[in-house]
């Protein structure tokens, strides 16, 4: 289950679920790697070979110049693969899937200039870059040894996925050649920052599990709708900006905000309707939810329910008593004549 899940209609329950599946997931992978590593020396070279070619290879098509026809997806998951030298001659691929292998050098896919779709998921790789390929639309390194986010550089890529990594810092991702990148996955690495990440187009940014102790350096992604923050470290909502004025779904479940007054910094975000804050400790104050709606009249859902009229109407009311408040405390004091003694 992916966190475009948790968006569909907001789903109450979506949370408890996504969050066990994460849990599991990264479990299962983190066993799997040692594994690996105690039985590393064991691997033998095992390249791609034609007979795994021929097993792996499907969905014929009319190559680009539609005068011949060639396969176009191939699928070689779990072989054991150390080496993909091969594929540098089957330049009519679109779809690629070689997860779950050994492989640390991914170079042969830089021939496959029509590739649409590359899946590298579990492998032994240490980075993500290739050649500039025109027409990749969706690239997924999940769960490899990728350090950096260096040398990736497709125009039309759309969807990128690192999750489960061991990035510490974002560089290299430039606005100017991802023109098309809308969804950026990097849950479950080591970042210590949000700076980076400078992607106007962006619109789902998946940022959980990993070492985050505030946000910054996101006030140009002025698309963005989704953003993901759980399991981090983070302690104050400075870092949000009224230029993110898409950004209608924040899950910060998880984290270190102890003080509500946290919300306000929140105020600035136009289309915020879905705030998740469990497992933070200002959830234990008895006014948690009513506080949340009084700083965000626009809020629709926080953590699993959806407000009901009454606790806007009772949110309204104490927005307005405040108000009153704060205009009697600006009200100047009326000057007191002296009255001047007779001479």
């Amino acid at each position: 289950m992916s966190d475009e899940d948790d968006l569909e209609d907001f789903e109450p329950d979506q949370d408890d679920l996504e969050k066990e599946d994460d849990e599991k997931e990264t479990e299962e992978w983190e066993d799997d790697r040692k594994e690996e590593e105690d039985f590393s020396e064991e691997w033998m070279p095992t390249p791609l070979t034609e007979d795994m070619m021929k097993e792996g290879l499907s969905l014929l098509c009319k190559t680009g110049n539609g005068l011949a026809h060639a396969y176009v997806k191939l699928e070689v998951k779990e072989r054991n693969l150390t080496d993909i030298y091969l594929l540098r001659s089957y330049i009519h691929l679109r779809y690629v899937d070689v997860s779950e292998n050994h492989l640390t050098d991914l170079s042969p896919l830089n021939y496959l200039t029509h590739l649409l779709c590359l899946k590298a998921d579990g492998n032994r790789l240490w980075s993500a870059q290739l050649n500039e390929l025109p027409y990749l639309q969706i690239a997924s390194f999940a769960y490899n040894q990728i350090t950096d986010t260096e040398g990736i550089s497709h125009p039309r890529l759309g969807s990128l996925n690192l999750k489960g990594n061991h990035i510490r810092m974002v560089t290299g991702l430039d606005p100017q050649k991802l023109i098309s990148l809308h969804t950026l996955e990097l849950r479950a690495n080591k970042l210590e920052s949000t700076l980076g990440i400078d992607l106007p187009k962006l619109k789902n940014l998946f940022l959980a599990q990993n070492m985050l102790k505030k946000v910054e350096g996101l006030e140009n992604l002025t698309n963005l709708t989704t953003l993901h923050l759980r399991d981090n470290h983070i302690e104050t909502l400075s870092g949000f900006s009224k230029e993110m004025q898409s950004l209608q779904y924040l899950n910060l479940r998880g984290n270190m905000i102890t003080n509500l007054r946290e919300l306000t910094k929140l105020r600035d975000l136009p289309k915020l309707r879905a705030l998740v804050l469990l497992d933070n400790p200002c959830t234990d104050e008895n006014d948690y939810r009513q506080e949340a709606l009084v700083q965000m009249a626009h809020l629709e859902r926080l953590d699993k329910d959806f407000f009901e009229e009454e606790d806007r109407a009772e949110a309204q009311e104490i927005r307005q008593r405040m108000k009153e408040e704060q205009e009697q405390e600006a009200e100047p004091e009326p000057d007191l004549e002296v009255d001047q003694p007779s001479i």
